[in-house]
């Protein structure tokens, strides 16, 4: 195995499974990345922000953090190549550098970098934000937030379906309840765009209480709306339920064997032509 490839597998959580260097680093950069977001929370604290000795501390572990990773971007970049996916030298580099996850991993690094050429504190204080973006790849090491990602990718038209229900009932009752209750309270349903914000909060039971019928037949028709939100909420919520059991079931009955050439874990599902010797019969 040549040495850009144990690189590629070492940074890949799935590419030679959870042992040996590959778990400690892994687990390094995630613990990072969860200090990260303890940090970007707590220097928003005014009592934090304004010592000076936290100040620096705060400087030094975005300093350290930016650093590492820097360094694990690059490596990724330059170990890309390895992933059948980018085999082709600079077009498959250059194919990984405008993937989802190498975007989220630079817009980690970036605004530091933006920083150092800028002094305008408006600008500064936008990009702050992007540093958010370094909680998401958590999710690329987390078994659990995978199998949420799968989950939604696998019961994606399902839940469109279900989305595209709910925006046209939110907008036909929206309609309805503006023309029964514009004539009596037309400061609050002056529109019907105006009363979407009724919809919303009736249809997910939030009731804030800023919007509501005071006619009858308001009263009424905002009563049966309350009662079709939940039976509406409830469809993504029994589809979602019910992707977790498959996936779950799924995931109990994957077998995987270890690749003698690469050292690289196999699905035998997705690769059913590969199998493990017997050793009963070997």
């Amino acid at each position: 195995m040549t040495f850009r490839k144990r690189v590629y597998n070492t940074l890949e959580f799935s590419a030679s499974g959870r042992r040996g260097l590959n778990l400690y680093i892994n687990l390094g950069l995630v613990s990072v990345i969860v200090l990260n977001s303890l940090a970007i929370v707590l220097h928003t604290v005014p009592e934090i922000r304004h010592n000076r000795l936290y100040e620096q501390l705060f400087q030094y572990f975005e300093i350290f953090s930016v650093g590492i990773f820097t360094i694990e971007y690059f490596l990724r970049i330059w170990s890309c190549v390895e992933n059948p996916r980018y085999r082709s030298d600079w077009r498959g580099r250059l194919q990984f550098i405008f993937s989802f996850w190498a975007i989220v991993d630079f817009l980690g690094i970036f605004p530091f970098y933006f920083t150092l050429l800028t002094s305008d504190f408006g600008i500064i204080r936008i990009l702050r934000v992007f540093r958010l973006f370094r909680l998401f790849r958590v999710s690329r090491y987390s078994r659990a937030l995978k199998m949420i990602r799968n989950v939604f990718y696998e019961t994606k038209e399902e839940l469109l379906i279900c989305l595209s229900f709910i925006v046209f009932t939110l907008v036909i009752s929206s309609s309805v309840m503006y023309y029964l209750e514009h004539n009596a309270q037309p400061e609050r349903f002056k529109s019907i765009p105006a009363t979407l914000w009724w919809g919303v909060i009736t249809m997910t039971t939030t009731g804030y209480g800023d919007m509501y019928p005071v006619t009858a037949v308001g009263k009424l028709f905002g009563g049966v709306v309350l009662m079709l939100g939940i039976a509406l909420f409830a469809l993504p919520t029994g589809i979602v339920a019910s992707g977790f059991m498959e996936q779950i079931r799924r995931d109990k009955g994957r077998k995987y064997a270890r690749c003698p050439h690469c050292d690289e874990l196999i699905d035998l599902q997705e690769v059913p032509h590969i199998h493990k010797p017997d050793p009963k019969k070997h």
